[in-house]
């Protein structure tokens, strides 16, 4: 257990968030430094066909110890980190036996993590627990998953008595600005099938995720002097005000869960001239997710005829923009690779917790590239906060379903 401690301190310790406002790839330099350590480990831990391209995307095989065919399987994690929270110096603390008490993260501030609010940490009293010292994210979010995979491929090169196929791993930038897909060799990482290693909570195993789109909105106005305003002065700030208005009120994260859709206001900045509101629109339901986005579009023909006559244009214009979409379509058709990871997963005696994903992960782009993607869990909790832990123990049953998985794949049939 303490090998994939100090692994994955070794790697959230390293700066690796991205940036959506970038164009490159990765949108961040430092994003390198933890990619090239990977590398290393990799060649370290005896890995064949190591490799890193030019936007950093690293690539890996196990050659299969077997002397019949069986299916290559990739596992794949993003190191990237969300530039939703700080993951600069990050100073994880590790608390032994978990008693089912608070957590005081930060003393200093007052910042504690607490079963009464996140009722989750009950579930593991007396395990060891990785948090943060309250003043960053602590970058589970996927570096757990990459501690799992080089963990999981380091048992099978050292238990060589344990059978499987031959097996590719993939770590990717940016996947937590969307892009950790996009310049994903899929041809080059020839796997059969794969699975992203990137969930949360023990047991978790997804094929189904949201249909996503972003939007944004700019709204123009008229600045007049306000003392002489009347009749002239169009407030962009108030029209963008009066636009969210009219999206669904309990539609929104904060009051839906499973399967609900939702529209999400994340950024709104503007002045009396010009307002700039963005949002995503999310929902499971394609024909629900083609709704959502003529909504957008029937809201702003709106406010557009209400001013066409005082404005002389259009005075909102929207930007909608598909994001990925549901891999439940790819993923039907091959429901074997679903079974699999759930029989590894009873077999290790975990309870499958087989449910939608609210998000997205690489793996339902990669699944639309022609690599059927699912996702399964990485262990950690309150991703893209201060509230953020893993317990150790979730960690070492992901490597353990790793491992089972490749065994399975290659029984016989």
């Amino acid at each position: 257990m303490q090998h994939i401690i100090d692994r994955f301190i070794g790697y959230v310790t390293i700066d690796t968030e991205s940036d959506a406002s970038s164009n490159t790839t990765p949108s961040t330099e430092k994003q390198w430094d933890l990619a090239n350590k990977l590398v290393e480990e990799l060649k370290q831990i005896g890995l064949d066909d190591v490799t890193i391209d030019e936007n950093a995307y690293i690539m890996a095989t196990l050659p299969s110890n077997v002397d019949h065919e069986v299916p290559t399987i990739g596992f794949v994690s993003h190191f990237d980190t969300t530039p939703d929270f700080t993951g600069a110096n990050i100073k994880p603390q590790i608390v032994k036996n978990y008693d089912g008490g608070d957590i005081i993260l930060n003393a200093a501030q007052n910042i504690v993590l607490s079963p009464k609010y996140f009722e989750d940490l009950l579930q593991y009293k007396g395990q060891t627990i990785i948090t943060t010292d309250g003043t960053t994210l602590l970058g589970a979010d996927d570096k757990a998953g990459i501690t799992e995979i080089v963990t999981a491929m380091e048992f099978l090169i050292a238990n060589p008595e344990i059978k499987h196929g031959k097996i590719r791993i993939g770590f990717t930038p940016d996947e937590e600005i969307g892009r950790g897909a996009h310049k994903f060799d899929v041809a080059k990482f020839g796997a059969d099938w794969a699975y992203t290693m990137d969930g949360s909570q023990i047991g978790e195993l997804e094929y189904e995720n949201f249909n996503a789109a972003g939007a944004k909105i700019t709204f123009k106005g008229k600045s007049v002097h306000p003392g002489y305003a009347k009749g002239k002065m169009i407030n962009s700030m108030l029209i963008a005000n009066k636009f969210i208005s009219k999206l669904p009120k309990d539609e929104v994260p904060e009051r839906t869960k499973g399967y609900d859709g939702f529209f999400h206001v994340h950024h709104l900045n503007g002045s009396i001239e010009e307002t700039v509101l963005e949002l995503i629109i999310r929902d499971h339901d394609k024909k629900k997710f083609e709704k959502r986005k003529k909504l957008i579009e029937k809201i702003t023909k709106k406010i557009n005829k209400k001013f066409a006559k005082q404005f002389g244009e259009d005075i909102a214009v929207a930007e909608i923009n598909d994001q990925y979409y549901n891999m439940k379509e790819k993923v039907e058709p091959v429901m074997h690779i679903v079974d699999i990871a759930e029989e590894a997963m009873k077999q290790l005696g975990i309870t499958p917790l087989i449910k939608p994903i609210r998000g997205g992960t690489d793996g339902c782009q990669l699944s639309y590239m022609g690599l059927p993607c699912p996702n399964i869990f990485a262990g950690g909790h309150n991703f893209h906060g201060k509230y953020e832990y893993v317990p150790v123990e979730s960690m070492q049953k992901a490597v353990e379903v790793i491992v089972k998985i490749a065994e399975l794949t290659a029984l016989k049939k």
